[in-house]
C-alpha cells in the first residue's frame, strides 16, 4: 500500500501503560487520569493505553477513573488496556474496572511460544481463542499483541504466518505488532509489513516500535509507508530500555514526510510534554525535537540574519505550529542580528554603534560561560551605554531558613518593596518553596498583590563531585500571559534559586 492511499493514520498512545515501564516512573492514579483527559481531549489522539491488568489495586483505581471520565464524553471505546492469556483473570479485571477494549498479549516468536511458555503453537492458539470467547461474553474488544513480532519474522517467519492463519478471521479487530527489543532497521520494517499487508490484505496492522538503535521514528515511518493503519507512540519517548517512539516526533514526520492526517492537535504537545515531564520526573532533553527547550532557539549570529532577510534559516517545524515561538540566544556567537531581534521584541531602540558595543558585552559574558537572557538584556543595555543603571526596587534585607529531621522546612524573610519592610515566615515542603511562600504571604497579605507562578525550575551542577562548585539555577515564571526566565548563580543551591527570585521580582516591578 502506497502513502497515496492512507487517508489516516490511528495513533495509539502508550504513555500510561508503555512509557509508565521507564525505570524510575510510577503513576498515581490522579495523574493518569489528568494525562488521558489531556491525550484524548486537548491532543486528540485516537486511543491510549492506560494499563496493564491485574498490575496492583492503585492500577484498578486509576484505570476505573480513566474509563469514568472517557465514558462521560463518550471515548470509553478510545481506552485500551493490556490482558494476558490467563484464562479469565485479566478479562475480569479489565471488566471490573469498566474498560471496554483488550490488548491481549500473545506470543509472536516460535522461541517465547516454547521456551517462555513451554506450549505448542497449537496449544497457545487454543488459549487465544478461549479467551477470545470468554471476551465476546463480557462485551470486550479486542486487539492482539503478536510480542517479539520482529525476531519472530527474522527467525521464526513461519511461525508468524501460522499464528496469523489461525486468527486472522476470529474477530480480533486489531493487530499489534511490536518491535519488542528495538532490533529493526527501517528496511526490514518495511521488507516484514510488506509480507504482512500481502497475506492479510485486510487485516488492520498496528506498529510497535522501541528505540534501542535510536530507530523507533524511522521504523514508524516505515511501517506506515509499509501499509501500517495505526502507530504506537509515548509522550517525550518514555518507555523500557532506550523508550519508544516519540509522539511529537511522529506526528510531525508523518505530517511533513508522508503528508498523513493523524488527527492530532500539534499545538498541545509541548503542553502535554510538560505535563508528563512533571509527573514522570523524566527532564526533557533540550535538544528533544519538538519539545525541548532549545529547538526552536537559534544561536548563530549568522542565521538571525538570514530569519530577517526572508526566513531563510526556518523550515516546516516553525514554533508557532505546536504552541511556541521562535527565540535566538544571546551569547558569544550571538552576533548583532540576534541581539537586534531580542532588543526588537523589547522595544528597545539602539544606534548601531549603542548595538556594537552592547554585543561586545553579552559576547565577554558568553566568554565566561555566562547565560543571558532576554530579560537580562534592558540591565545590560543599562550598564553597557551608563545610564542610570535600573534601580532594584526589591531588596532582600536578611533571611532564614531551616531545615531539621522530624520537622518541615521553614524561612523567615524580611525584604524591601519600594523603600517600605516587610517580614514574614512560613513552612514548606523544601526549603526554597519555604522561602517562596513567605514571599507569596508578604505580597498578598501586605501588598494585596499575586506573587508570579513557578513553572519551571532546573538546577545544573558540574560534575565532578566538588561541594564547592557553583550551581546554576534557571527558573521560569509565569506572571499573567508572560513568561519571565532568571538565573542565580552560588555554591549553594538554595541561595542560587533565591538569587533568581529576586532578580525577578526586580524585573516584574
Amino acid at each position: 500500500m502506497g502513502t497515496t492511499e492512507l487517508n489516516r493514520i490511528e495513533i495509539m498512545d502508550s504513555t500510561l501503560r508503555d512509557g509508565e515501564q521507564t525505570s524510575g516512573v510510577s503513576f498515581l492514579p490522579h495523574e493518569k487520569l489528568m494525562m488521558a483527559r489531556m491525550l484524548l481531549g486537548d491532543v486528540n489522539v485516537d486511543r491510549i493505553e492506560v494499563a496493564s491488568a491485574r498490575v496492583s489495586e492503585g492500577e484498578k483505581d486509576a484505570v476505573r477513573m480513566v474509563c469514568r471520565y472517557a465514558a462521560s464524553v463518550g471515548k470509553l471505546n478510545r481506552v485500551e488496556v493490556l490482558g494476558f492469556v490467563d484464562g479469565h483473570k485479566s478479562i475480569d479485571w479489565i471488566d471490573e474496572c469498566g474498560c471496554r477494549v483488550m490488548n491481549l498479549l500473545a506470543k509472536g516468536s516460535l522461541k517465547h511460544c516454547t521456551q517462555q511458555l513451554k506450549k505448542t503453537p497449537e496449544e497457545h492458539i487454543d488459549d487465544i481463542y478461549r479467551s477470545l470467547a470468554y471476551a465476546a461474553q463480557k462485551n470486550i474488544v479486542v486487539n492482539l499483541y503478536l510480542e517479539d513480532w520482529s525476531s519472530g519474522m527474522k527467525d521464526s517467519p513461519d511461525y508468524v504466518f501460522q499464528m496469523m492463519d489461525a486468527l486472522v478471521e476470529s474477530g480480533i479487530k486489531r493487530f499489534l505488532l511490536p518491535d519488542t527489543l528495538g532490533i529493526l532497521n527501517p528496511m526490514q520494517v518495511t521488507e516484514f509489513f510488506g509480507k504482512m499487508k500481502e497475506r492479510y490484505p485486510s487485516a488492520h496492522f498496528d506498529f510497535h516500535a522501541h528505540n534501542d538503535y535510536d530507530l523507533a521514528v524511522g521504523n514508524s515511518l516505515a511501517a506506515v509507508k509499509a501499509g501500517a493503519s495505526g502507530l504506537h507512540v509515548t509522550v517525550n519517548g518514555l518507555g523500557e530500555r532506550c523508550g519508544n517512539a516519540p509522539l511529537a516526533s511522529v506526528e510531525a514526520i508523518l505530517k511533513d514526510q508522508l503528508h498523513v492526517e493523524t488527527g492530532i492537535h500539534e499545538d498541545r504537545l509541548g503542553e502535554v510534554s510538560r505535563l508528563v515531564e512533571g509527573y514522570s520526573g523524566i527532564a526533557v532533553a533540550p535538544n528533544q525535537p519538538i519539545v525541548g527547550e532549545n529547538v526552536f532557539t537559534q544561536v548563530a549570529g549568522v542565521h538571525a540574519d538570514g530569519d530577517n532577510k526572508d526566513n531563510l534559516y526556518c523550515n516546516d517545524l516553525v514554533p508557532e505550529r505546536f504552541g511556541r515561538k521562535r527565540e535566538y540566544a544571546l551569547g558569544k556567537n550571538s552576533g548583532k542580528a540576534n541581539i537586534a531581534r531580542n532588543l526588537e521584541e523589547l522595544g528597545l531602540e539602539l544606534t548601531p554603534e549603542q548595538t556594537r558595543r552592547v554585543t561586545q558585552r553579552i559576547t565577554e559574558l558568553g566568554d565566561r560561560k555566562e547565560m543571558v537572557t532576554q530579560d537580562d538584556l534592558p540591565f545590560i543595555v543599562s550598564d553597557v551605554l551608563k545610564h542610570s543603571a535600573p534601580e532594584d526596587k526589591v531588596k532582600l534585607v536578611s533571611y532564614m531558613v531551616s531545615l531539621a529531621y522530624g520537622l518541615r522546612p521553614m524561612a523567615s524573610v524580611k525584604v524591601e518593596i519600594d523603600g517600605q519592610q516587610y517580614e514574614d515566615n512560613a513552612l514548606g515542603d523544601g526549603q526554597y518553596d519555604a522561602f517562596v511562600k513567605a514571599m507569596r504571604k508578604i505580597y498578598r497579605e501586605r501588598l494585596g498583590r499575586t506573587f508570579p507562578v513557578l513553572e519551571n525550575y532546573a538546577v545544573s551542577i558540574p560534575p565532578g563531585g566538588r561541594t564547592d562548585a557553583l550551581v546554576q539555577t534557571v527558573i521560569t515564571w509565569r506572571n499573567g500571559d508572560k513568561l519571565l526566565r532568571t538565573r542565580g548563580l552560588d555554591a549553594d543551591q538554595t541561595e542560587a534559586a533565591i538569587k533568581a527570585t529576586i532578580k525577578m521580582l526586580n524585573i516584574v516591578e
